[in-house]
């Protein structure tokens, strides 16, 4: 399958979803997912946006949830991106970014959080495609992009980054 293959004026995503990327001076949070898709798999935390929720607070409470932490300020979305499933799976995600949070880090059911430099994320134990994007993100650009995976492997892409982009 390849982005042409999709009609994405008619696109409709199963799913809307949010993470989180809690930087802070020299380190920054991720997670292990320890189950659903991306089982596995490094990531920030994050989840579904509930009906009713905007994607801000979808993000917040999926922080608390995750790991136990709660945003005290303002968090800044940095990525819109979709993606679509060979199995016909659809996720629209909306990737935040913020330095303000309080309590405990904790592990739960869902996510086994640590701490990395941000010059040394996991990308080969992460999703194909946060290699073209994160790494950008968090040094402040915004990104938007398509993508196409089969299973695990992406499989093509189309990617946008730049400043102010999600604000188009």
């Amino acid at each position: 399958m390849r982005l042409a293959d999709v009609d994405w004026a008619q696109w409709v995503a199963d799913d809307l979803v949010t993470i989180v990327y809690v930087v802070q001076a020299s380190r920054l949070l991720l997670i292990e997912k320890k189950r659903g898709l991306g089982r596995g798999k490094v990531n920030a935390p994050g989840g579904r946006v509930e009906p009713g929720e905007s994607l801000a607070e979808a993000a917040a409470r999926e922080l608390q949830e995750e790991v136990g932490l709660t945003v005290e300020g303002p968090l800044d979305r940095r990525a819109e991106c979709r993606y679509q499933f060979t199995d016909g799976l659809a996720l629209h995600l909306h990737a935040f970014v913020t330095q303000d949070v309080s309590g405990r880090l904790l592990e739960t059911d869902e996510a086994l959080p640590f701490w990395v430099s941000p010059d040394d994320i996991p990308l080969d134990r992460m999703w194909e495609d946060n290699r073209l994007w994160v790494p950008q993100v968090l040094a402040g650009q915004h990104a938007r992009g398509r993508f196409i995976f089969d299973g695990d492997a992406m499989g093509d892409h189309d990617l946008q980054v730049g400043p102010g982009l999600l604000d188009q």
